[in-house]
């Protein structure tokens, strides 16, 4: 079989196949004698129906495109296997099929045009001597104390109070309903959707609702009712109440304050597997402070990254970036399941494509950001033997113990990880990577969110204690 190659824009290599007439006729015969065989034709039994009236009744177009779709099935992987061509992904034909269908003759020589993806080929600039600049983040002793007081308030007791008015840090049980404050003359004040509760429990705390609803439980009595002329913020996130003026009235039915166990012994045996006070304290320490190691780790990281590829000369194929995109959505699928979410609800057609069209330069610089790296440790053999791999699988066999896990995909993962973090060290050891402080190259978006996230997470070591950030969602 007489293949020609030529290599084409966006990784791909592009087939010429010849295909001489003998076999052209046959694979046209073939079809033939298979249709004849399955045809269901009114007047005829199965099987004995004449060529010419068979010929008539399908068209010699279906036929011959049913001859041609034989020969690429099975020309194009012998053309690969017998060129040497490390494909991935499919085939795709080049020019017109249907013109290509129209040439077809049987018994006729035809050449079959398609392009194929193959892995792309990375090309490095100077990779070494860079001066670079990375945030470094500090250790901040304050998380402790503040993972600490917020335990404490959950195994707070509440105490009733009748010998004084509502102060901020108080648990409020309160009847309250809401009307929108712009009422039409005669007509009755309408009543806002959900802005109703009976001897509803708050903590008279800022931001917990709207602005001025619970600054306004402070100073009232048990017993006592008050009208607050409030409103909705502009970017509130039910969009028929943004904006809009309100009148809640509110009667304060209960009062309670909290009382707050001691940072002793005892407390750190109820809410970890520690037994002493300064044991709980001395593993949080450790862990925020390996946690602002790993993010200055990370941000160093990036940095050489973002050098490595600006240096980086690259056609990648779609066949990849498919792949990488399909990889992000099932990681995305995989979290919103964990979070109790209907995933099939929610990837329908039209989210996954627009899914799709957002995940794709994310996928585009991840690919980048690997290959090159790859490219580097081949370059400068970077490596790592069996004993580190089996080192590392050991410690996150013994994290997932009680999880299903795929060998083969956790050694791949493994090696993956270990040359990157290798490669990596490598590239900073001939660069100078110099660390700056925090929020200095750039703005953190939502970095309280991210540190009160940080802040609710506690380590293995502290298993059974869960520290979530104070719920401040706005209540509609």
């Amino acid at each position: 079989m007489k293949v020609t190659q030529e290599k084409l824009p966006k990784s791909q290599i592009g087939i010429d196949i010849e295909i001489p007439p003998e076999k052209s006729k046959t694979a046209y015969e073939q079809v033939i004698r298979n249709y004849a065989r399955n045809a269901n034709i009114p007047g005829f039994r199965k099987g004995k129906v004449p060529r010419h009236i068979l010929i008539q009744r399908l068209g010699a177009e279906r036929i011959k495109a049913a001859a041609l779709d034989e020969l690429m099935q099975e020309c194009l992987p012998k053309a690969v296997e017998q060129e040497n061509i490390e494909a991935i992904g499919s085939f795709e034909l080049r020019g017109d099929v249907d013109k290509l269908v129209e040439q077809f003759q049987p018994g006729q020589p035809i050449t079959i045009q398609a392009a194929v993806d193959v892995k792309p080929e990375v090309t490095l600039g100077g990779y070494t001597g860079w001066v670079l600049q990375a945030e470094e983040v500090a250790y901040d002793p304050e998380k402790v104390e503040k993972v600490l007081e917020q335990e404490r308030a959950k195994l707070a007791t509440l105490i009733p109070i009748e010998d004084r008015p509502a102060q901020e840090g108080d648990v409020a049980f309160i009847d309250f309903i809401g009307h929108f404050a712009d009422v039409p003359e005669g007509e009755e004040p309408e009543e806002i959707p959900g802005g109703k509760g009976e001897n509803f429990q708050v903590e008279i705390t800022e931001g917990q609702f709207i602005p001025g609803f619970t600054e306004g439980i402070v100073g009232m009595n048990p017993g006592e009712t008050k009208e607050l002329n409030l409103s909705f913020p502009e970017d509130y996130g039910n969009e028929e109440l943004a904006g809009k003026a309100a009148v809640f009235t509110m009667t304060l039915n209960e009062l309670k304050e909290k009382e707050l166990p001691e940072l002793d012994d005892d407390f750190a045996e109820e809410i970890s597997d520690f037994e002493t006070m300064a044991e709980l304290r001395e593993s949080l320490e450790k862990r925020y402070q390996e946690e602002a190691e790993e993010k200055t780790r990370a941000n160093k990281e990036k940095a050489l990254a973002k050098a490595l590829v600006e240096v980086m000369e690259i056609e990648l194929p779609e066949t990849m970036i498919r792949q990488e995109v399909d990889q992000i959505l099932t990681q995305q699928a995989m979290q919103l399941s964990q979070m109790g979410i209907d995933v099939k609800q929610f990837f329908t057609g039209d989210m996954v494509t627009k899914m799709r069209e957002n995940a794709r330069p994310e996928a585009v610089e991840q690919l980048k950001r690997s290959l090159a790296l790859q490219q580097v440790a081949k370059l400068e053999l970077i490596a790592v033997d069996e004993e580190e791999i089996k080192a590392e699988e050991a410690k996150i066999r013994e994290q997932l113990k009680d999880q299903e896990v795929d060998p083969d995909r956790l050694r791949e993962v493994v090696e993956n990880d270990l040359i990157n973090k290798k490669t990596f060290a490598w590239l900073e050891e001939h660069s100078t990577v110099e660390l700056v402080p925090e929020g200095t190259l750039s703005e953190s978006e939502d970095k309280a969110d991210e540190d009160d996230k940080s802040e609710s997470e506690v380590s293995a070591e502290t298993a059974t204690v869960d520290v979530e950030a104070v719920d401040s969602t706005e209540e509609e």
